[in-house]
């Protein structure tokens, strides 16, 4: 006799391979027709805007420039098909804007908040439906539907809203574009299958459709796996997650030519050097600093695809090997050596390949074990034990990770950055300058959080404030390209630097004087 779980995964199975046509789909031949006129009006649309769509053998679709575009230029501003903030018991968000404050939560469905009437007026047409949805459900099931199953319930809601005419389409927002992206079903994993299909048959419960396509609906679940952006502040926050399908277009390049940043719950990509007419605009799906081997591995994990960009392409040459070990290896013996160290064939140790020099694999190893306990007994977080204990754990971290890795090392660069943050949290400022000088060259979100009036004055009460103010200015110039300046957190961010430099120019007249 078949256990319940077996009973469950064999009726899981057969809904996710029913063959019923998906409610949104035309048929055959009108079908085709259709996908084709849209995709017209798509390039049309991008026409206006210097883009153009083509498709590439191992790629797919591509987004193609039809102008030159310049470093900062904004070459798509796109708004979410539909989007979720990332709500938790401890912090909610505004459905609309994603703001934290002055909320009030909806009466009715009691699991979506609003910070004004203009924002609940902005979401109303679709929240009525999702509200009355989620209204029929138990509370304590209500209380437990994720962002995933409210992007999926909005993405059908919206969907339908569209095909009803009462909220507008157009060719750049519309099911047809969800429709064309990529889902990878048949790299995924049986486990992720089910579960895909676990949480369609949640959406078809919730919504109640007679005739929604749990099939589809799990495939939507896989192609927002792929495709969907994590929303973030100026600060680089996660906020929510949001569906851009013309910005899904676009392709991963761990050498990009653009950046994709958020102004509110708006996507923006933006040129961050010169692009010429014809070229493919490309953008980074991950954090590029790892090293090629890590890198390869989160794409593969994430987006089922290996990466052939000119950086990849050079896996296990010079080149590509140095950037991996001094990344994520270990550092020469000698310190005053910047050489990067390479595991023997004969297995005794690591040889630096700029000096000679080699290090014992048990040496290694016990720097390395003392790190792994101190890492270990570290509190996660500074809301586990006070500031004081926090910055002596990651200071004895800090000291062996200086004597393990190179220094360049993203473990050691995410240690300092830890420090930073929290010298800054009790102003420290002196101290913060110091690990600002370190972390600057490496991170632009400690570049951000860095950027501080404050910073100046401690460089200013060091005798060093030219030097401060070159180091904040050249981090302005990294964000005038990646952020612009129009938003409010640039022009905040400009406002407060020109102030920092008057203060720095009268603090040194007057020592002159």
């Amino acid at each position: 006799m078949q256990n319940r779980q077996t009973r469950i995964y064999l009726k899981i199975n057969h809904l996710l391979y029913q063959t019923s046509p998906p409610v949104t789909a035309f048929g055959g031949e009108e079908q085709a027709k259709h996908r084709t006129v849209l995709m017209e009006e798509l390039q049309r649309a991008l026409e206006n805007r210097g883009l153009t769509v083509s498709n590439l053998p191992d790629k797919g679709r591509s987004l193609f420039t039809t102008r030159d575009f310049s470093p900062g230029e904004v070459i798509i501003l796109q708004e979410p098909y539909v989007c979720v903030p990332n709500n938790s018991p401890a912090e909610s968000r505004c459905d609309a804007c994603f703001q934290s404050s002055n909320l009030k939560k909806c009466s009715a469905c009691q699991v979506v908040y609003y910070c004004c009437s203009s924002c609940q007026k902005f979401e109303w047409k679709l929240h009525r439906l999702e509200c009355e949805a989620l209204s029929k459900l138990q509370k304590e099931r209500r209380m437990a539907v994720t962002p995933s199953i409210r992007l999926m319930i909005k993405l059908y809601l919206r969907t339908k809203l569209q095909a009803e005419k009462i909220i507008p389409s157009s060719a750049v927002d519309n099911y047809k574009l969800v429709e064309a992206l990529v889902a990878h079903m048949s790299e995924i994993d049986e486990k992720q299958l089910v579960l895909y299909a676990q949480m369609a048959n949640l959406v078809s419960l919730i919504l109640q459709w007679p005739d929604i396509n749990i099939k589809e609906t799990a495939e939507n679940f896989s192609k927002l796996a792929c495709n969907a952006h994590t929303i973030c502040d100026s600060e680089l926050r996660p906020l929510g997650t949001g569906l851009y399908p013309v910005v899904s277009i676009i392709n991963h390049s761990c050498l990009p030519n653009s950046v994709l940043l958020f102004e509110g719950r708006s996507a923006v990509v933006r040129a961050v050097q010169y692009i010429p007419k014809g070229a493919e605009v490309l953008i980074s799906y991950i954090e590029t600093s790892g090293s090629t081997m890590t890198r390869q591995k989160a794409l593969k994990e994430q987006y089922h695809f290996t990466c052939t960009c000119p950086r990849c392409i050079k896996v296990g040459q010079y080149d590509d090997i140095q950037e991996s070990a001094s990344l994520e290896g270990y550092r020469c013996k000698d310190k005053g050596c910047s050489g990067f160290l390479i595991r023997q064939f004969d297995g005794d140790g690591f040889m630096c390949q700029q000096c000679g020099l080699v290090r014992s694999k048990e040496e290694i190893r016990k720097i390395a074990s003392e790190l792994k306990s101190l890492s270990d007994k570290a509190p996660l977080s500074t809301s586990s034990c006070d500031y004081q204990e926090a910055i002596s754990g990651l200071k004895a971290i800090e000291t062996l990770q200086k004597k393990l890795y190179h220094p360049v090392s993203i473990s050691l660069m995410q240690t300092r950055e830890k420090l930073l943050k929290i010298l800054m949290e009790l102003e420290d400022w002196n101290a913060a300058l110091a690990y600002c000088r370190l972390t600057i060259p490496e991170y632009i979100l400690v570049v951000i959080l860095c950027l501080d009036c404050n910073i100046i004055h401690a460089g200013s009460s060091n005798g060093d404030t030219e030097n401060a103010v070159k180091s904040l200015t050249k981090a302005v110039d990294i964000l005038r390209i990646t952020h612009g300046t129009s938003t409010p957190f640039m022009k905040d961010l400009l406002m407060r630097l020109e102030e920092a430099r008057a203060e720095a120019s009268y603090k040194l007249s007057s020592e002159d004087e």
